[in-house]
């Protein structure tokens, strides 16, 4: 496996394990756990801060010269990386949501 392909595949398993935690966050907040949805979201944030710096990463050598290959793998990245990020972005609405219709005042900011 290439180096490219490797830092393709950390951006899909990131990417991945953000979406996932920010499920968990909502779930947990439906049960009124919102200390877990915090937590839950934390970690969501933490994962897509990984896969943003390997896409960094990619983007900053591709705008020093080094040369890109478009595949369809990294196409697949690109599109995990931004679901998770609107995933986890309406999600921390909908949480914020509930904690206004059950009265809670934890901020998950």
């Amino acid at each position: 496996m290439t180096e490219n392909e490797m830092n393709i595949f950390k951006i899909i398993s990131a990417s991945g394990d953000s979406r996932g935690a920010a499920f968990e966050a909502l779930r947990a907040a439906r049960k009124g756990d919102f200390e877990a949805a915090e937590s839950k979201l934390q970690e969501a944030k933490e994962k897509s801060i990984d896969a943003h710096d390997v896409q960094t990463k990619l983007i900053t050598a591709e705008i020093n010269g080094e040369q890109t290959d478009l595949s369809l793998l990294m196409v697949h990245a690109q599109d995990h990386l931004m679901n998770s990020l609107l995933a986890r972005d309406l999600i921390e609405e909908m949480i914020e949501m509930l904690k206004e219709q059950k009265g809670s005042t934890l901020n998950i900011n």
